[in-house]
């Protein structure tokens, strides 16, 4: 899937044009949990831009933040980054 959405985006700001809606909304939370237990590729530099222009808007950014104090829940464990 990763490859498929790292084509997808060539050419995109957001997942479904120049604004930001609630596309991208959905997937903020998916991408910034995915990559943590399948890290993306690289390679992928599209698929990386979009999730770190996710986690760089505010509204995302204040989520992370609110949501720190509860990465000791996460299965998997949480990485030291993000």
């Amino acid at each position: 899937v990763y490859a498929w959405l790292d084509a997808y985006l060539a050419g995109r700001v957001w997942a479904a044009g120049d604004g930001f809606t609630l596309a991208d909304c959905a997937a903020a939370p998916s991408l910034f949990y995915a990559d943590w237990v399948r890290p993306i590729p690289e390679a992928l530099g599209n698929l990386r831009a979009y999730r770190a222009r996710l986690l760089a808007r505010a509204s995302v950014a204040r989520c992370v933040e609110e949501a720190r104090p509860y990465r000791a829940y996460f299965p998997l464990g949480a990485p030291e980054r993000d």
